[in-house]
């Protein structure tokens, strides 16, 4: 009961896990399939390409949950756009592409919002406020998460072709192959600015690929790393609010340190290529 008192008598920590549990459930699967596609930094980018539409937003009308969520789509969706066009049409790779535009929206979102606002607030937009997440920013969190998970669930099957033989969806249709990398960055880019408003822009890609990178090294089969990717997820949650209270700690980092230090145990004792049971299991295949 001691790890749930601040859960029950605390309405802001009940916010918080809420809006954790909903991000776990729905971006750590888009994780799992960045990391299938080999699109894991694209995240990252992708994180950072939000920050010069919600800055406008934010210059716009202040501090307000759809000004900057609007802006982050755009900016997001942009940038996603343009990187796949440049390399496309040009010699530049894909992550090559992501990596110029990213740079140069990071510095330009901190550039627009440190124009108007303090230190305050361009830590606020930077690191976000887990804390102090509000009903219209948890309705927004859960309705991007139930969206996403029933996007997923009608994309699954061409998502799953596209992951792993490209080469086939696209020989089957070319659109269908199209579409479906499309609406996956959308989601991708939705999960992302939910995840702006509650743990900001360099935080929250760290929800969406750390538990998914941790259940690599637990499961083999796509199903099953799915099911861990947000099983981890709800941990990391849980236990980094809990420390950010009882520690004194900042929340949304405490957060993702948590699904960090997740992601350290599985490289060591994953079943699945983990570091310390291979060597183990190499000694005793040895002795035998």
């Amino acid at each position: 009961m001691t790890l749930l008192q601040p859960f029950i008598e605390f309405a802001f920590m009940r916010r918080a896990l809420v809006a954790c549990i909903a991000l776990s459930l729905s971006a750590t699967p888009l994780g799992v399939f960045l990391l299938l596609r080999r699109m894991s930094l694209v995240g990252d980018a992708l994180s950072h390409a939000v920050l010069p539409g919600a800055a406008i937003g934010y210059l716009i009308s202040g501090l307000s949950l759809v000004a900057m969520g609007i802006g982050g789509i755009i900016a997001g969706l942009s940038v996603a756009l343009l990187s796949g066009a440049v390399s496309r049409y040009t010699p530049l790779r894909e992550d090559a592409s992501f990596a110029g535009f990213y740079l140069g929206s990071l510095a330009l979102g901190v550039t627009l919002v440190s124009l108007r606002g303090s230190s305050v607030d361009l830590l606020h937009v930077l690191f976000g406020s887990l804390l102090a997440v509000d009903n219209p920013s948890l309705l927004l969190v859960s309705a991007i998460a139930s969206v996403t998970l029933l996007a997923l669930a009608l994309i699954y099957r061409p998502l799953v072709i596209d992951a792993f033989d490209p080469a086939f969806l696209r020989a089957q249709s070319r659109w269908a192959a199209l579409l479906v990398h499309a609406l996956f960055l959308i989601l991708v880019v939705t999960n992302l600015v939910a995840g702006f408003q509650v743990l900001g822009t360099l935080m929250c890609v760290g929800l969406m690929m750390l538990p998914a990178a941790a259940s690599r090294f637990w499961r083999k089969e796509l199903p099953g790393m799915v099911g861990t990717a947000m099983t981890l997820g709800l941990i990391a949650s849980f236990s980094g609010l809990s420390a950010s209270f009882y520690l004194a700690l900042p929340a949304g980092p405490a957060v993702v340190l948590c699904a960090a230090l997740l992601f350290f145990i599985s490289i060591l004792v994953g079943p699945c290529g983990g570091i310390l049971r291979a060597r183990f299991f190499t000694v005793d295949k040895e002795k035998r």
